[in-house]
């Protein structure tokens, strides 16, 4: 059996993408995505429920786009768009004051814009 790191989402943006120039000159669009969770349900008593155990739980990931195509297709995203996104999944390590932090988000190697389910 051969080991993958492939990720699929469709989801709706939440946070336009902004291009950012690191240090390094390299160029990333990061943008924000929500995915309904699929098959499970809050139940009343659980936090955030507030009392409706249809609501759905959702996850906000983060998306960060590399490539150049892949950044056009962010740029061009607005909040509220139905996106899905291909790509693999990543932990970046980065500093936060005096400690050392990490944050998993997508790499995307493809974001198209797409129709809203339904």
């Amino acid at each position: 059996m051969d080991y993958v790191n492939s990720v699929r989402l469709v989801g709706r943006v939440t946070a336009r993408g902004e291009p950012r120039e690191l240090p390094s000159g390299d160029v990333v669009v990061t943008l924000r995505v929500v995915v309904p969770r699929s098959g499970r349900r809050r139940s009343p008593g659980e936090a955030g429920a507030r009392g409706d155990p249809r609501r759905a739980t959702v996850d906000t990931i983060d998306v960060a786009c590399w490539s150049a195509a892949c950044r056009r297709a962010a740029a061009r995203c607005g909040v509220d768009d139905h996106v899905e996104v291909e790509g693999s999944l990543r932990r970046r390590f980065f500093r936060a004051g005096a400690s050392v932090a990490s944050r998993y988000e997508v790499e995307a190697s493809r974001l198209r814009r797409c129709p809203p389910p339904g």
